[in-house]
């Protein structure tokens, strides 16, 4: 049960011994029909069933469908997808109709996912691959992986010019369309295409995946080459791995993963520590993490902390508020407003959880003279700041596009303090506000796609609305290509400039 509610503090803040007997006494209607496969064709009758619901419920229930769009205008991208099911489609090409009308909402927690069969269909299906892992922005491709790795033309720091005639503008913009993110934060985007896997899986979706592509690029001179690149076929390693390689228990792997998700490095010399935080989602340990941390921080009277969140999608608001109250210096709240437009619905069938969902906003909101249904709390507390182990040294907050949801909330909060500097790149989620706190899936019944329905709306800076940005950081750092063929980091370098040129003005108390 608990990974449901995970979003944004309601683990804190939720009786679950009232939740645990409504959920075993409802019951789910499966999704999963007799006959579905991923390469199935559908009929347009049955994509136009499934897509009139997926209309249907976004108009219904999504709080923010129009915030960064007129309904005239969301009216006729919803039309548009329906124009486009006249003929029989998969599941694939079905979900990037789906795909392309959601982004125009400009809400990085709404997005379309593969049903369950489609899914474990992937798993195994050992499909050929797009072979290069590229870094998106502006117009511009830079190799950093090749999954064929004696190729000594396409190496890490090679700029891609085209793709099969494709110029990299062109499929830069094409393949925006199908990206979602929080209003009009585009770095947050470029940085979703970068991630691995993402670039190669919209490709084949968009472009197709022929066994050879043609590709153009710039040598080390900066003169213009082609050369032909053939596809990945993972089958060509199966039987070449070695066997003798003795796998982790399950206590390393677990450790390993709550080392990736957050750790912590010392560095007596610069009298800093430097502290990667990529989650505050719930059964990382992060609570007693944090603590541990900041006695030992303060133990050591270090002047100097460096946050790296640039890879924190997010999480639990209990924990990020916890985060938060070790750094900041003045009571704070979490949000301006915090509401539902619905707490019913009439596709509740389709909607998971929809009525522990109905009944924990019986619960926490009350219905306003707007119309919606307010979390007051959240609206209305204020959190102090921790007395024991707060840090009162020079914050270095380290940003990029998949900084997001919660961690907005942290950078948001931390602005503007007197002894923090956010470095790197604009937030991939809004510092306006988001839609992170309960998001259910809808699961579509014909072919059981499914997509995430934000259920409230947050506002953390009303002001900050109309623009519809990301957190904008203090010194920007971009990516070079000379950066990434050298393999160094030029946001932790940086700020480590920072540090070694910094007053020492500041002790911890």
């Amino acid at each position: 049960m608990r990974n449901y509610f995970e979003r944004a503090g309601l683990n804190r803040y939720v009786n679950y011994w009232i939740l645990f007997p409504i959920a075993f006494l409802c019951t789910f209607c499966s999704t999963a029909k007799n006959g579905r496969h991923p390469t199935r064709q559908y009929a347009p009758e049955q994509l136009q069933e499934d897509y009139v619901l997926f209309r249907n419920i976004l108009e219904e229930s999504h709080p923010s469908l129009y915030w960064f769009i007129s309904k005239d205008s969301m009216d006729y991208y919803f039309d548009w997808g329906y124009n486009q099911l006249r003929d029989s489609m998969n599941e694939r090409d079905f979900r990037m109709v789906l795909g392309y009308v959601i982004t125009k909402v400009r809400c990085g927690h709404t997005s379309v996912r593969s049903s369950k069969k489609y899914s474990r269909y992937l798993d195994s299906a050992n499909l050929k691959l797009f072979p290069l892992n590229l870094k998106v922005w502006d117009d511009t491709l830079v190799v950093t992986s090749n999954l064929h790795r004696r190729d000594s033309i396409l190496k890490r720091g090679t700029i891609i010019t085209a793709i099969d005639n494709h110029p990299a503008a062109l499929l830069i913009d094409t393949l925006l369309n199908y990206v979602t993110g929080d209003g009009h934060a585009i770095i947050g985007k470029y940085q979703s295409l970068s991630n691995r896997g993402n670039f190669a899986t919209l490709y084949r979706s968009v472009f197709g995946l022929p066994d050879t592509l043609q590709i153009q690029y710039l040598d080390s001179a900066g003169l213009p080459g082609y050369t032909f690149l053939k596809v990945y076929d993972p089958k060509d390693t199966i039987g070449k791995l070695r066997l003798n390689i003795k796998e982790p228990g399950r206590r390393e792997i677990r450790q390993r993963e709550l080392v990736t998700s957050r750790n912590v490095q010392i560095d007596p010399s610069l009298s800093s520590a430097y502290m990667t935080v990529n989650t505050f989602s719930r059964g990382n340990r992060l609570k007693g993490f944090f603590k541990k941390s900041f006695r030992a921080i303060h133990k050591l009277k270090l002047q100097h902390l460096v946050v790296d969140v640039r890879a924190n999608g997010g999480g639990d608001a209990g924990i990020s508020t916890l985060f938060t109250q070790f750094l900041i210096d003045k009571k704070f709240k979490i949000a301006d407003s915090l509401y539902a437009v619905r707490r019913s619905s009439r596709y509740r069938s389709h909607i998971k959880w929809q009525r522990v969902y109905w009944l924990m906003t019986r619960f926490v909101t009350r219905k306003r003279a707007d119309g919606n249904y307010h979390f007051g709390y959240f609206e209305r507390h204020y959190f102090k700041p921790r007395k024991k182990h707060h840090f009162n040294g020079n914050i270095y907050l380290v940003t990029g596009g998949n900084s997001f949801s919660a961690t907005t909330l942290v950078l948001k909060a931390l602005q503007g303090q007197s002894n923090v500097k956010i470095i790197g790149e604009e937030t991939g989620g809004g510092a306006y506000g988001n839609t992170a706190w309960m998001i259910p899936d809808v699961v579509l019944p014909v072919t059981g796609v499914r997509f995430r329905l934000p259920k409230f709306r947050l506002v953390m800076d009303k002001n900050l609305v109309k623009e519809a940005r990301g957190v904008i950081p203090d010194i920007e750092v971009r990516p070079t290509v000379e950066m990434i063929q050298k393999g160094i980091d030029p946001k932790l370098e940086a700020v480590k400039e920072l540090i070694k040129n910094a007053q020492p003005n500041m002790t911890q108390h």
